[in-house]
């Protein structure tokens, strides 16, 4: 089964870290995340940009409307997601609880991926008959 972890971090912690100690960091994490591809655990992920280059769309008054940055401010950050093969959500916990950016005050959040498969389906049924002559 596959689970999304948001990997969180808190900017004003990151950016008061020597150059040495963010390199030890993204060091031991990157070894963690190559030890997840050699066992099948890892099933992508990509780090993201910092928040300020954020671009936030909703809906106002009718219409789409956009803010810069993130909708609300908060201490963590988004710094980029991990899809994860795990059996079950206590197995994508142990396998996350040994990622080494929690020893450096990161978090994760770890959300089983929804199967949208049937809803799918559905959808496209309705969409068909809709046309249909």
């Amino acid at each position: 089964m596959k689970y999304l972890c948001f990997g969180y971090y808190d900017k004003g912690q990151f950016d008061g870290m020597t150059e040495s100690d963010r390199n030890a960091m993204f060091d031991s994490c990157f070894e963690y995340d190559d030890h997840l591809r050699a066992n099948g655990h890892w099933a992508g992920g990509e780090a993201i940009q910092p928040a300020e280059t954020a671009m936030t769309l909703y809906w106002k008054n009718g219409k789409v409307a956009t803010t810069d940055g993130p909708y609300a401010e908060t201490k963590e950050q988004l710094g980029g997601i991990l899809v994860l093969e795990a059996r079950d959500m206590n197995h994508a916990i142990q396998l996350m609880a040994q990622h080494p950016a929690l020893t450096y005050g990161n978090s994760f959040e770890i959300r089983p991926v929804a199967d949208l498969n049937e809803m799918m389906k559905a959808s496209e049924q309705r969409r068909r008959q809709a046309v249909a002559p």
